[in-house]
């Protein structure tokens, strides 16, 4: 008797069945903080610090470096820890879509932003501005912990 081998699973692809380990940063010039208006789902159009899931391998440092340069162009400097927070979206009927844990850093960065990768656009803003903003969830709190001393 025979026996074949193992098939290996496929490849799952349906949405992470638990929460995604993300990153993002809080780049301050001049008083006002860098936000990237998202240009895909979750919350499209919704304004956000740039940032993003973290890959394989990768560290949290690298990812946010990497976030940073995809959707901004723009060179991280040294990243100080401001915060972490769950970004959870929910369908109208309560519904889990997604879960992301977000490792929320704050950085000088290099360079002349650019709208990029997921970015559909990018602004400055000064922090009593972001209440007129569509944004993503806990965005003015975590950007009011990220500013400089």
């Amino acid at each position: 008797m025979s026996h074949s081998p193992a098939q290996p699973e496929p490849p799952w692809t349906g949405p992470p069945v638990g929460p995604v380990l993300g990153v993002s940063v809080a780049v301050w010039r001049d008083g006002k903080v860098l936000l990237i208006q998202r240009g895909h789902d979750p919350w499209r159009g919704a304004w956000s610090l740039p940032g993003g899931r973290v890959e394989r391998g990768e560290t949290l440092m690298e990812a946010v470096a990497r976030e940073l340069m995809e959707e901004t162009g723009l060179v991280l400097g040294t990243p100080r820890l401001v915060e972490t927070l769950d970004a959870i979206d929910r369908a109208k009927d309560g519904a889990v879509r997604g879960h992301f844990v977000i490792i929320v850093f704050a950085a000088d960065a290099e360079g002349t932003p650019i709208a990029a990768s997921d970015a559909a656009d990018f602004g400055w803003f000064a922090l009593d501005a972001i209440n007129a903003l569509t944004t993503t969830p806990g965005l003015k709190r975590i950007v009011a912990l990220s500013v400089p001393a």
